[in-house]
């Protein structure tokens, strides 16, 4: 079975990162020597680089793949601010990236594929037309996003709990991710095993717990106002990118996702690359393209000569 092999990007020194860091990401080569494109694929809010394994291999005879960690996740370096983990810090890493990409390979179409945080992610790297992506595949988020869903989220995130064993780490993780829909017990260790480390005979998360500060930050406002106002600002920042994109877009969504309200879904048909957008069915937020009709979509989209913009929501 084809493995990825693990590569770093050092990211140069700043202000911020006075040392300088590394971005880790996973390099699934194609198998064939001319691929249609480079997929860089991008995790949700506490996942990693190892989520798109199945996806990455469905994909491989046609494409090279590179599933990204993130920063703070996973074998990438952690912030020294905790207030940095947000969106338009992940951008310009993801940025530099795709830079490296081109210098070493000059005209390489990029695609994209972002689970939850990594499409918001996408939506800002593909809102700058000098970013190059030539499709987007949006998995289970928009410009909108549902406050409940955050809250459920900020629930569990930055924790940092320790477990006797690996498999009770992979139970806690189930007990999380019920919104991920149904998976054999093969699919979820394959999931599972990447997000837990040893650690002095214990098993912990791969996360540095500091990523959830943002979001904390942002759940401990308390004056209805002020959170209307936050609230907004951000979805008028997001439509604004979200339509500036030009470039065939897929949305996938969970039927029953608490993140991606069907009416977000249903403008987003209909606005800005007016993507093309599939549920599916007893999925919640968000599916993890291991199924084979969640690939399906994906690879076929991907290897279409023409995508067509299209309008509505199809199962």
């Amino acid at each position: 079975m084809q493995e990825p092999v693990l590569r770093f990007l050092d990211l140069p020194a700043s202000e911020a990162d006075p040392g300088g860091r590394r971005l880790a990401y996973w390099d699934w080569q194609s198998q064939t020597p001319r691929p249609l494109s480079v997929v860089v694929c991008v995790h949700g809010l506490s996942r990693q680089g190892r989520d798109f394994d199945s996806l990455a291999r469905a994909l491989t005879d046609r494409h090279r793949v590179v599933a990204v960690d993130v920063a703070g996740r996973g074998q990438s370096d952690r912030l020294a601010d905790p207030m940095r983990y947000q969106v338009p810090t992940y951008v310009g890493d993801l940025v530099q990236l795709l830079a490296l990409f081109r210098s070493r390979q000059p005209g390489v179409p990029i695609d994209w594929v972002g689970t939850s945080m990594g499409g918001l992610i996408g939506i800002g790297v593909a809102s700058q037309p000098a970013a190059g992506l030539r499709r987007l595949v949006l998995n289970d988020v928009g410009p909108v996003i549902r406050w409940e869903a955050l809250e459920r989220i900020g629930g569990y995130v930055g924790k940092d709990p320790e477990f006797a064993s690996e498999q009770a780490g992979i139970e806690y993780l189930a007990s999380i991710s019920s919104g991920f829909g149904p998976h054999t017990p093969q699919q979820w260790s394959a999931l599972s095993r990447p997000m837990l480390r040893q650690v002095n005979g214990r098993w912990r998360l791969h996360y540095d717990p500091a990523i959830a500060a943002p979001l904390r930050a942002m759940l401990a406002v308390t004056d209805p106002q002020q959170v209307a106002a936050m609230v907004a600002a951000g979805e008028q920042a997001l439509w604004a990118a979200y339509d500036a994109i030009g470039i065939p877009t897929l949305l996938l969504r969970g039927a029953d996702s608490d993140l991606l309200a069907s009416e977000t879904a249903q403008e987003m048909t209909r606005r800005g690359p007016h993507a093309r957008c599939v549920e599916f069915p007893g999925v919640g937020h968000a599916p993890t393209l291991v199924s084979e009709d969640q690939m399906a979509v994906v690879r076929n989209f991907l290897s279409d000569p023409s995508p067509a913009p299209h309008q509505g929501v199809e199962q």
